[in-house]
């Protein structure tokens, strides 16, 4: 099948099915993209998100389910993802000693140096992705996307 063909099948969808269709493959792409970014600093996407979920607390700890509420991908698994953190000491996790039950997560200085020496990583790769697009483009999109999960 040539790309002529791929293209006359896919104009053949259901508009909704085509956006679905491109939501997804472009977010494989992106997804891929800042994998491929991170992967020398042997960090993954989901561990990324945690460590800059924490530092959005500004200090104040952070439990697991608030952790998971705020995951961009709902289907990470936090504990493992926080136990990796945990063994390259980018965040501590600590018992209340009133609740032995009730487990705090913090991102640690070192976390935050680490996440501070990744920001200009991200900025280039974000800029990059979105090269082909205005800032109107963007805003416009952003809107667009948000009104969908509404």
């Amino acid at each position: 099948m040539n790309i002529e063909d791929i293209i006359k099948t896919e104009n053949q969808l259901p508009a909704s099915r085509r956006l679905i269709i491109s939501l997804f493959s472009t977010t494989s792409w992106a997804t891929e993209q800042i994998s491929e970014v991170l992967k020398p600093y042997e960090i993954s996407l989901p561990q990324f998100n945690v460590l800059r979920i924490l530092r959005g607390q500004k200090g104040k700890p952070a439990n697991l389910s608030t952790i998971q509420e705020r995951m961009v991908n709902k289907m990470s698994n936090t504990t493992r993802l926080v136990d990796k953190l945990i063994s390259k000491n980018l965040v501590e996790r600590i018992t209340c000693e009133k609740n032995r039950r009730k487990v705090e997560i913090t991102i640690t200085s070192e976390g935050l140096s680490f996440l501070k020496k990744l920001d200009s990583v991200m900025d280039e790769i974000e800029s990059e992705i979105t090269q082909n697009l205005s800032e109107i483009e963007i805003q416009q999109l952003t809107q667009l996307l948000y009104k969908l999960r509404q």
